[in-house]
């Protein structure tokens, strides 16, 4: 596995893939490894979505003290992952990065707690295939608004859920991080 480091305790992670006359095959966890670069942590709960080309989700993450790390990649379709940092005493707290996920370059994302997800999908039936240190939480449970943060999402109308335009201006939010 290829590491890049990116915010402070964040990673972009070139996944392991091996394709032939058969398929492909590509390694999303390697333990012993995750452990080598500082990011390992206990696995809770794996989830993924599926989403529409210009579908927006985020900027979700949850709250202490259920607050988890994540490894996020996209096996089918493409998405353009981005990234918040929330961590008051971080040296980029309240920065961003972004970088398109996607099943043709196979990377993933290892986020640390305390920063904010999201993504756009690029394609139709694009996967987001998260890996999670802790169980959902609905109390728990929230995020700032994905317009807040200082990226251009490059779309004039995204498909979002109500909560999610819902979710409050990083500028207002109080950083329990």
């Amino acid at each position: 596995m290829e590491v890049t480091d990116i915010l402070n305790g964040a990673k972009l992670i070139q996944l392991p893939a091996f394709a032939d006359n058969r398929g492909s095959f590509v390694k999303t966890y390697h333990e012993t490894t995750f452990k080598q670069f500082g990011a390992f942590f206990e696995l809770k709960e794996s989830y993924f979505s599926y989403s529409n080309k210009d579908v927006i989700r985020g900027m979700h993450f949850q709250l202490p003290p259920h607050q988890h790390s994540k490894v996020v990649f996209c096996p089918h379709g493409a998405i353009m992952d981005v990234i918040v940092d929330l961590r008051k005493g971080s040296a980029t707290f309240g920065a961003h990065y972004a970088t398109v996920l996607s099943e043709e370059n196979n990377k993933a994302y290892f986020i640390p707690e305390g920063f904010a997800h999201g993504f756009k999908a690029l394609t139709n039936n694009a996967l987001t295939y998260y890996l999670v240190s802790s169980e959902y939480n609905r109390d728990a449970d929230t995020g700032i608004s994905y317009d807040s943060i200082g990226y251009d999402w490059g779309v004039d109308t995204p498909i979002m859920s109500d909560r999610d335009r819902s979710f409050v201006r990083l500028s207002d939010f109080d950083s329990p991080f």
